[in-house]
């Protein structure tokens, strides 16, 4: 009998590859699949929610392995956690699932935030988790160009050329631009997500705060469905993956 097993993981992605293990380069999912077989004994597989690209952070990635019955939730968050301490990963969260809960394909949504430092001094204590953008930014005027995207589009100049995506269609349910301190927050909710998505739509919303765009620019990138027709790839240390949603679960328990 086995118990599958929900957790719930924050990293810092900064010295790793990415999400997804990797035959030549270190990764977040590597790293927990290692630890977690160092308890158990013998390999087993952790199945993520998403990817996440070298570089970037997630204060909520979501995960399920399976375990033997005698182990149970807490107990997996903590040998986990014990078996990443000189990991900058750690398990928040661990709870049962039913069987049938697949990580993946049971998400609802999944919800980023992006982070710009937008002066020019060099940050220190967030160097490699913000986006250092040196030119001064109008969070008011990247808001007004944000609603162009939301809804159902198709998002062909948001998404990488390798993208691997059947359907270029998605819909953005939430793209929010905010002024907290002295940065500007990105939020951007949807069920699923394109890759380099939040990324690009970053870089061409911050072309709108430089000036140098403006809103009915990225409507018109938009609707040329061409990758070239919007703005730049923001760079990776400023995304943070910040919660994964799913429906209610009968017999979940921790």
């Amino acid at each position: 009998m086995t118990r599958r097993i929900l957790i719930t993981i924050e990293y810092d992605g900064g010295p790793f590859s990415g999400w997804q293990r990797q035959d030549n380069a270190d990764s977040v999912q590597a790293r927990i699949e290692d630890a977690a077989a160092a308890f158990l004994l013998s390999p087993v597989a952790v199945a993520g929610a998403g990817r996440t690209d070298s570089g970037v952070h997630a204060t909520a990635q979501a995960a399920h392995l399976d375990v033997p019955d005698k182990f149970t939730a807490n107990r997996v968050l903590e040998a986990l956690n014990a078996h990443l301490a000189r990991m900058p990963i750690s398990i928040r969260h661990a709870v049962e699932v039913p069987a049938e809960f697949h990580a993946r394909f049971s998400a609802i949504g999944r919800r980023y935030l992006y982070r710009i430092l937008p002066r020019r001094q060099p940050p220190a204590l967030d160097a490699g988790r913000v986006w250092h953008h040196k030119p001064p930014l109008d969070p008011i005027a990247m808001a007004n160009a944000a609603k162009h995207l939301l809804g159902r589009h198709d998002f062909t100049s948001f998404r990488a050329s390798q993208c691997q995506a059947e359907s270029p269609l998605r819909t953005l349910d939430r793209l929010d631009v905010e002024k907290v301190g002295d940065e500007i927050h990105i939020h951007a909710e949807a069920r699923s997500f394109l890759h380099h998505q939040v990324r690009n739509i970053t870089g061409t919303l911050a072309l709108v705060g430089t000036g140098k765009w403006h809103a009915d620019d990225v409507k018109t990138a938009l609707a040329a469905c061409d990758r070239s027709a919007a703005g730049p790839t923001a760079p990776p240390e400023g995304l943070y993956l910040v919660g994964v949603d799913y429906p209610p679960m009968a017999g979940s328990r921790d």
